[in-house]
């Protein structure tokens, strides 16, 4: 089986660091390959960004010839998810809905801990999208933007401070708000006494799981393949 995990960003650090996070949730026999988009914002952090690079990514897809079997989309509250499983024909697993929805399974009410408070709202409209932002009790903010994640000591205590106020807010389960923090969930779990939900890992089972069940995007209305016309994308004269 193989899984394409996309970045949302263009900071290759970043999709180095998501795609050893894939593997190590992968199973035997599956191999993850990382795409990091040619252009966009180097980092997503607000409105602005997450549209740019929602198109960037699924220029990236559009664009990329290998086979895979599935994909992951490793942006947190980022736009291009439905853009996405319109576009391929293969199960498309975005990590923001596959990290709540694991996080529904073993608590009431769960609690987003993320980079900037700007982000609250796209996360909370990417939930709502999803079904599952009734059971989110917090979105909460650590103050840290996406490139300040590789500090690992003080990502962890912001964490930490910042679950402790999505705790106060009725959590019961915390889920990990941003593709870099991949890998935290080891390190704060156990320090905060409740199950931690990294959304990396979540999306490539759940993929893996599509896979072997031999599940896909329904064409059945709203994800119906794009109509044929003529689109012109970046660096092309036009195509569908």
């Amino acid at each position: 089986m193989h899984i394409v995990v996309t970045n949302c960003n263009t900071t290759q650090e970043m999709t180095e660091e998501i795609v050893r996070g894939a593997r190590a949730a992968a199973g035997p026999g599956t191999t993850v390959t990382g795409l990091t988009p040619a252009w966009g914002p180097e980092s997503a952090e607000g409105w602005l960004d997450s549209y740019l690079s929602a198109a960037a990514v699924l220029d990236t897809l559009r664009t990329y010839e290998g086979e895979y079997d599935a994909v992951v989309m490793a942006g947190f509250g980022e736009h291009g998810r439905e853009g996405a499983r319109e576009l391929l024909d293969v199960p498309v697993v975005d990590i923001t809905e596959a990290a709540a929805h694991l996080a529904c399974l073993l608590g009431r009410r769960y609690g987003v801990v993320t980079t900037l408070e700007r982000s609250r709202g796209q996360i909370e409209d990417s939930l709502y999208t999803a079904g599952v932002a009734q059971n989110c009790a917090a979105v909460v903010g650590t103050g840290l933007g996406v490139l300040d994640l590789g500090d690992d000591r003080r990502t962890e205590e912001a964490f930490i401070a910042a679950a402790e106020r999505a705790r106060a807010a009725g959590a019961e389960v915390l889920v990990l708000g941003c593709a870099g923090m991949t890998g935290l969930q080891r390190a704060v779990g156990e320090k905060l006494g409740l199950p931690v939900v990294d959304g990396v890992s979540a999306a490539v089972k759940l993929a893996e799981s599509l896979v072997a069940l031999g599940l896909t995007t329904s064409r059945a209305g709203s994800y119906a393949k794009p109509l044929p016309k003529r689109r012109v994308w970046p660096g092309t004269p036009g195509e569908p």
